[in-house]
């Protein structure tokens, strides 16, 4: 970025990170500094880890905590923000709300009624309400999304390029739902789909189906297929992967991993890709023409 990209980017006033767990919040916030813009993270206690969060200006955040989490944020200048991390949907009964969670307790009340693209909708239109201006990360740091072809060397098949299709296909099925972004589809057989319990999950429960004997095909067969849902606020959630999807993807036996290029947040892109070769399956970023044959 040139002497006047970076004057911009300091000029906006620094970026508020609301940073759960993983390694993303801390790829995101490094980027964006790269680029000349402050951050400040606001991580949220018992998800994000200790050590990355203190390489940064940063307060602890309890879920609950609106009126704090304003006052805050006000103090620091911050004006934008972006969600970024892991973070399991916590039960109402586990919230602990300040006075200024009080005043928006219906509408929070309503937003857990719903999936989850639902809820984070709900909470931001709160959010802008009270002038933040919630960002996508990649609209803050646009290196994470990971692009069209492989990622390696190892090519698809014809018949994993037919499991891709079919999970695409189960992904935008699902949307009208609110459930998940992730499919697990061998030789045209749909083994799993992802729900609350997330990817890492999900690939588990295949490990142990497939050690149950319950996998219909070989190893070696098989692709989790990872996409946006169809009209997802792309804002936030979008899916994610790194070097422990690789991981999941070998452990339950499957030949590889495709995901939506350009709305697919990767971490650690050399890391995956030395962690497939090794495990010897495929990564490939789908694009929307390829998705749409």
């Amino acid at each position: 970025m040139d002497q006047r990209g970076l004057e911009a980017a300091s000029s906006e006033g620094p970026l508020a990170i609301i940073c759960g767990g993983g390694t993303l919040p801390f790829a995101v916030a490094d980027a964006v500094q790269r680029r000349g813009r402050p951050v400040v993270l606001y991580a949220v206690r018992g998800w994000a880890a200790p050590e990355q969060v203190a390489r940064f200006r940063h307060h602890w955040a309890q879920l609950g905590q609106f009126g704090w989490f304003l006052r805050t944020t006000r103090k620091d200048g911050c004006r934008d923000l972006v969600f970024m991390g892991t973070l399991a949907r916590p039960r109402l009964g586990q919230l602990r709300f300040d006075l200024g969670t009080l005043r928006v307790l219906p509408r929070i009340m309503m937003a857990f009624r719903g999936g989850d693209n639902h809820m984070l909708s709900a909470f931001t239109r709160v959010l802008e309400e009270h002038g933040f201006r919630v960002l996508a990360p990649q609209a803050v740091a646009p290196d994470i999304l990971a692009p069209a072809g492989l990622l390696g060397t190892r090519q698809p098949s014809e018949r994993d390029r037919i499991d891709i299709a079919r999970g695409l296909a189960v992904i935008d099925a699902m949307a009208d739902f609110d459930v998940g972004q992730a499919a697990v589809v061998a030789n045209n057989h749909v083994l799993a789909v992802e729900a609350v319990e997330g990817t890492d999950q999900m690939l588990a429960r295949i490990a142990q189906l497939r050690a149950l004997g319950r996998v219909p095909v070989p190893p070696g067969v098989g692709v989790l297929v990872k996409a946006p849902k169809r009209g997802q606020d792309r804002r936030f959630d979008l899916p994610t992967i790194g070097p422990h999807t690789v991981a999941g993807v070998a452990c339950a036996g499957l030949a590889g991993i495709a995901f939506a290029a350009g709305e697919t947040i990767i971490a650690e892109p050399q890391e995956v890709a030395e962690a497939a070769a090794a495990a010897n399956i495929f990564v490939i970023g789908i694009g929307a023409k390829e998705a749409a044959l």
